[in-house]
């Protein structure tokens, strides 16, 4: 069975303030094949956010000019719970991003707003202090506190791919994008991100966003003619494994992540995991296409 991939680009991202290597930064981890096929791994560890694009465009330039189909996942989410588009006055994912990217300011330094525009969705949608919620105290204010609400409203929790993955066991319970402040989460990451991943995606117009763009379907060689790069919201601790000497965690998510994927992929088993998630009904699954998204894997 031929292999989908030609490489596999994982990014661990980061929402951190100010340049930053080491824990909690951006860690992009490249798993490519030589002549003979074998695999061979790189790291990189970018001090901001803004290097970070630039670094994986030049990546997937340079992996495009060896041939390669690139696999390119990202550990935040692409899509929102069922419903916030519409408080929102908006339609589906596409139009959820627009709105992110038009408010989001991230500067080259790392300085951003995302306490703010997470402020302004919670404003926009119900007048108080969540959805979103977690801040430090310098940036709390009416739209926005410092702790989790009594309630998320009509708003649910999680996606139905969060609930999906929390059922998996301890080693996969996701956080809800509407924590922004606190140890592991992804609230401000999802913010910062989908502005990163929509200029990716603009600078290769052969590329698909999975789901959104691809549908679910399990990938074949055939599918995914004309074709060059898959992107698609992955989750590192699907992945378990040791950390090699000295290895910061966050780096050997992405190692463990690419490595774990190139391995499936050189089983035939890879292009099964886009297919659609068991148990889903078909009106679970259009949320899912339109608006959430899913994790690949769960």
């Amino acid at each position: 069975m031929a292999r989908l991939f030609g490489a596999y680009v994982i990014v661990d991202w980061s929402a951190a303030e100010g340049k930053k290597t080491g824990e909690s930064s951006v860690w992009i981890g490249v798993m490519k094949r030589d002549v003979r096929f074998r695999l061979s791994y790189e790291s990189h560890n970018p001090a901001t956010r803004a290097e970070a694009v630039a670094l994986l465009k030049t990546i997937m330039g340079d992996l495009h000019k060896r041939g390669d189909r690139i696999f390119l996942g990202f550990d935040f989410n692409f899509g929102f719970p069922r419903g916030t588009a519409a408080k929102l006055g908006l339609t589906d994912w596409q139009s959820m991003w627009d709105f992110v990217v038009k408010n989001v300011v991230d500067k080259a330094d790392n300085t951003n707003n995302r306490f703010a525009v997470a402020a302004k969705i919670n404003r926009l949608t119900t007048d108080e202090a969540f959805p979103f919620w977690g801040c430090p105290k310098n940036a709390a204010q009416k739209w926005l506190s410092t702790l989790k609400p009594a309630s998320y409203g009509d708003f649910p929790e999680f996606r139905l791919t969060e609930d999906a993955a929390r059922k998996l066991g301890k080693h996969a319970q996701a956080k809800t994008v509407w924590q922004m402040h606190g140890a592991g989460v992804v609230g401000g990451q999802t913010l910062l991100g989908i502005p990163a991943v929509r200029a990716l995606r603009d600078s290769l117009p052969k590329s698909k966003i999975w789901p959104f763009e691809t549908g679910f379907a399990a990938l074949t060689e055939a599918d995914l003619d004309g074709t060059d790069t898959v992107i698609a919201e992955i989750y590192p601790s699907l992945y378990p494994g040791a950390s090699e000497h000295l290895e910061v965690k966050d780096a050997a998510h992405v190692r463990l992540t690419a490595t774990a994927l190139a391995e499936f992929d050189d089983k035939g088993t890879l292009g099964a995991l886009f297919g659609a998630p068991k148990g889903l009904s078909e009106d679970e699954i259009d949320i899912a296409l339109n608006e959430e998204g899913w994790i690949l894997g769960v």
